[in-house]
């Protein structure tokens, strides 16, 4: 094995740090063009050959602060009632050569324009007012201006929020008093509002005693209350002349704090007349139905008891005119005068039951007609006294009534007399019953 003298090792290592020093000077010249755009250092074009002649500046250049910036801007301030916040906003240029100035801003909140000192003080009075509002956050536009340059300028915004510890509740208030009196029929028409206090009510429902509903919908403050009392309120069977609904309005904030308005309504007992008066027509209508009915029966009774009358007047008339001529032939002075004298009278003693046969007393007959024109003489006077009175007659459900039962009464006392159904007119049958020879007939002499 050939051995490697000193000389040569002394070469090598020559060689190998002439080598690496020309390396790092090539990556040090890459990273100096790339951090400074400084030409002056000359470099050849073959990277294999290339030697620095002069050092490279690798030193960073920092740029002018040239453009406009708030410099301690806070883009949320949180402040409580009745304190005081002053905060004094700074830019990167001369303030002299700036104004600052605020776009919709709350009531107090105030910034000098000449060195942008922002000033506040929340005073109790603002928020007890209405003027300003606990946790509703307040979008106030900030801006500086050069006083000189008008592109000059910055426009940012910021967010102002007050917060309370003392809690101040919110009321449900209708328009209403807490109790009132309605009648059945009417509406309960009235309006839910809200007293705000550190929180809004939110939501809103209603409770009551009774099973009842709104027309409208309850879900907030400013809705409308509507419930038209139905004439059924106060049961038939219920004994009493008012009665009670409670209504409980119930508001709810965010955080679940309830506030409870009660109503309390009478409702009172009232006449559901249309209805009243259509029942009142449709009973007065079945009257005059039935007058008619028993006018016809009448006039058919009326009409039997006159022929029957007729009939026995002329048997009657027959018996004596017979009995007379018996009378008369028993004075003649010949036997043959005398002899039919004597069988006349039998005659006419024979003619009786044949009257009874042929005309039988029409008793029955003559009471039916009596007591069928009595009542309707009565159902008539029941009419007239029983009339409405105006358009709302508040005695119409007394008047019903008392039609209703006396109408039952000669229902049932006429039960045993049959009606008669004839073709005939309203006007013939009033004629005939209004006729003087028939009302002279059934008139009550004085003294029976």
């Amino acid at each position: 094995m050939k051995r490697i003298g000193p000389a040569s090792v002394i070469g090598f290592l020559i060689f190998f740090v002439l080598t690496s020093t020309v390396v790092y000077a090539q990556e040090n010249s890459r990273v100096g063009f790339m951090r400074h755009n400084d030409t002056s250092g000359l470099r050849v074009a073959d990277t294999s050959a290339s030697v620095f002649m002069k050092h490279v500046d690798t030193v960073y250049v920092q740029s002018p602060d040239t453009v406009l910036r708030i410099k301690n801007f806070s883009p949320y301030f949180t402040l409580h009632v009745d304190s005081t916040l002053d905060y004094n906003f700074e830019i990167n240029k001369d303030p002299g050569q700036y104004y600052w100035y605020l776009k919709n801003s709350p009531v107090g909140l105030k910034i000098n324009k000449d060195n942008g000192l922002l000033h506040f003080k929340a005073d109790k009075s603002f928020f007890l007012s209405g003027r300003l509002k606990y946790d509703k956050e307040y979008k106030v536009m900030l801006g500086v201006q050069n006083l000189n340059n008008p592109k000059d300028n910055v426009d940012t915004t910021f967010t102002l929020l007050f917060y309370n510890t003392e809690i101040i509740p919110s009321r449900v208030k209708p328009t209403v008093g807490n109790e009132l009196t309605i009648e059945e029929g009417d509406t309960l028409f009235f309006t839910l509002q809200c007293e705000e206090g550190s929180f809004p009510i939110e939501s809103l429902t209603y409770y009551t005693n009774l099973p009842v509903k709104s027309l409208t919908s309850i879900e907030r403050c400013g809705d409308t209350f509507k419930w038209v009392a139905p004439y059924d309120f106060i049961k038939e069977d219920e004994n009493i002349k008012i009665k009670k609904l409670i209504i409980k309005f119930v508001g709810v904030d965010k955080f679940f704090n309830r506030d409870t308005a009660t109503v309390t309504v009478n409702v009172k007992e009232a006449i559901n007349y249309p209805q009243r008066l259509a029942e009142y027509n449709k009973l007065t209508s079945n009257i005059e139905d039935y007058i008619f009915q028993l006018k016809v029966t009448f006039r058919d009774l009326d009409k039997k008891i006159k022929h029957t009358r007729n009939t026995r007047t002329t048997f009657d008339l027959t018996a004596a005119s017979t009995a007379l001529g018996g009378t008369i032939f028993s004075s003649l002075p010949n036997g043959d005068g005398q002899t039919t004298g004597k069988i006349l009278p039998s005659v006419g003693v024979a003619l009786v039951p044949v009257k009874e046969a042929v005309a039988p007393n029409k008793g029955y007959e003559q009471n039916s007609a009596s007591l069928v024109r009595n009542d309707i003489k009565r159902l008539q006077y029941l009419l007239s006294d029983n009339m409405l009175l105006g358009d709302k007659d508040p005695d119409i459900i007394k008047k019903t009534s008392k039609l209703k039962d006396e109408l039952k009464q000669v229902q049932l006392q006429l039960i045993d007399v049959p009606m008669v159904e004839e073709p005939a007119t309203k006007e013939e049958v009033d004629k005939y019953f209004n006729s003087p020879k028939v009302s002279k007939k059934y008139r009550l002499k004085p003294g029976k």
